[in-house]
């Protein structure tokens, strides 16, 4: 399905989409039901066509490498059922000195060499601060070289170590599933029981810090949760929370997959709650992958999060360095077979990009997967995730949770509708964007 085609998204609402540049437009209806279109909007989508296909074109396929994440270290100290991180590695993998560290971050300052952009880092994988002398070692020293991002389960913050972040500017990703230590701690289990206390108590400490967000993976134990969630974190002013739904990579997830539709229906539920908040409060709350939703819709270049475009931004907009650093595409990657494209301590960024890996998967997209094909909404969702989906025999096949993406969009249009969008973001970030095209 191409060209500009008539799409009901409710008894309220109609809109026009080209699923091939996103270009939209919302229209009324006639006494009979039936969407007008006007002249005005048929001379718009004409006027505007040939530069937004060239656009999406060029965002598809040659968006360029911008941000590595770099695991320290493939052991954890926790063990959360849906870890796409094999229990093996994750009890005994490997785990980067400070100087292969250092040496890991020169090889990728020698590929962004004479590029104007700063690249991103993030610390990611099973727990990067069990490899925490190396890591702040590292922010410490390329601190004007590299923006750095670092994922944690919480367990090993201290009050210092908070400190220390902001003071560098560092965006944190913090993991909690729910607002009750009883319920997360049945997905995010410790030593001493769960990461709840831990969590809460950094969440205490960063105070509103605008570059920590919380991320919650939905899983069949918290779903009912989230919008309680995320009035907890609103309370604890924290500015963004992230609710993933439980990739099936590895095989033991499955036992803690949600309902579909009770996922969609508790998802919705959490935006609804975070607008309404944001509103009301005075304070923002973002979600943050429903916000990327509404990017996709309103302004689809400037999406951040790669997962809902094909190709997939793993092994062309970020890759995944390994503890014992192979080169993946994406961290959920880690424990698939013939995944690698180079190891950095042998090899070089350039030589990934160019693997056959790599090139793998920047071949998969929409066009060529049985009904995303033909799926209006094919440019804003992108059929994710090929490691999810390449793990259960292939990666050309609709997203595992394809109806919860359709619903999310359909609320996502029905939001900017009602002209709610602008909640969805943190302030300075929907007055960055500017209209590129508009119908007066």
């Amino acid at each position: 399905m191409s060209g500009l085609t008539v799409h009901t998204l409710d008894k309220a609402n109609t809109a026009l989409i080209d699923p091939d540049n996103v270009f939209w437009a919302m229209t009324a209806k006639d006494a009979q039901g039936a969407p007008f279109v006007s002249r005005d909007i048929l001379s718009l989508y004409q006027k505007q066509k040939d530069g937004l296909d060239e656009e999406m074109k060029q965002f598809r396929f040659s968006a360029e490498l911008s941000a590595v994440y770099i695991d320290p270290t493939d052991r954890c100290n926790s063990n959360c059922p849906y870890c796409y991180v094999p229990a093996k590695m994750r009890k005994h993998g490997a785990q980067m000195t400070t100087e292969q560290l250092r040496q890991v971050l020169n090889k990728v300052l020698d590929y962004f060499a004479g590029k104007k952009r700063k690249p991103v880092i993030i610390f990611h994988a099973s727990e990067p601060l069990l490899a925490k002398d190396a890591v702040f070692s590292a922010i410490r020293e390329f601190k004007d070289k590299f923006s750095f991002g670092l994922q944690t389960n919480g367990l090993l913050l201290e009050k210092e170590d908070v400190e220390f972040l902001k003071e560098y500017r560092v965006g944190v990703g913090i993991s909690l599933d729910a607002p009750l230590r009883s319920l997360n701690n049945k997905t995010r289990p410790s030593a001493k029981g769960g990461n709840f206390d831990a969590v809460v108590r950094a969440i205490d400490w960063f105070d509103g810090y605008a570059g920590l967000n919380v991320i919650s993976t939905m899983t069949k134990f918290n779903i009912r949760s989230l919008d309680k969630l995320v009035r907890f974190l609103h309370q604890k002013k924290v500015p963004c929370v992230l609710f993933n739904p439980v990739r099936l990579t590895q095989k033991n997830s499955f036992k803690v997959k949600p309902d579909e539709l009770l996922m969609t229906k508790n998802f919705l539920k959490a935006v609804d709650t975070a607008i309404e908040l944001s509103r009301n409060s005075g304070r923002r709350i973002v979600v943050a992958n429903f916000s990327n939703t509404i990017l996709g819709i309103v302004a689809p270049e400037a999406r951040r999060m790669m997962c809902d475009i094909s190709p997939c931004g793993g092994g062309r907009c970020f890759l995944t360095v390994t503890a014992s650093g192979e080169m993946i595409p994406c961290g959920e990657f880690i424990g698939l077979k013939d995944s690698s494209g180079g190891n950095i301590f042998r090899t070089g960024i350039k030589e990934a990009m160019r693997s056959a890996p790599f090139q793998k998967i920047r071949s998969r997209f929409v066009e060529k997967i049985a009904e995303c094909d033909a799926c209006l909404y094919r440019n804003i969702c992108g059929s994710p995730c090929p490691a999810e989906l390449g793990s259960m025999g292939n990666s050309f096949q609709k997203a595992v949770f394809c109806e919860f993406y359709k619903a999310v969009i359909r609320h996502a249009f029905k939001l900017i509708a009602e002209g709610k969008e602008k909640y969805c973001f943190r302030e300075e970030g929907w007055d960055n964007l500017v209209y590129n095209y508009q119908l007066k």
